[in-house]
């Protein structure tokens, strides 16, 4: 975790998501990995989740600075 220069706590993360959906009537297999970032009491919070635990999480995605790929920006989490 981190500070902005405002004060305000900050966690960059790498979320992983793997699961089987039904796609055209045939089962896929989905695999993701995306980064993803949460400021104020929502990054407290994160900061101390025990690596590799299991969570749905719900936000809004947004271009990352300076660069065409995509963040989730994590407002709300709960444990699977």
């Amino acid at each position: 975790m981190r500070f902005t220069p405002a004060g305000v706590p900050a966690i960059e993360l790498r979320l992983e998501h793997g699961s089987q959906q039904v796609e055209a009537g045939h089962m896929r297999e989905v695999r993701l990995l995306i980064k993803a970032q949460a400021f104020g009491a929502m990054a407290e919070r994160l900061a101390r989740q025990p690596l590799g635990s299991q969570w749905h999480f719900s936000g809004f995605l947004a271009s990352a600075r300076n660069s065409k790929s995509v963040v989730l920006h994590i407002q709300d989490i709960q444990q699977d």
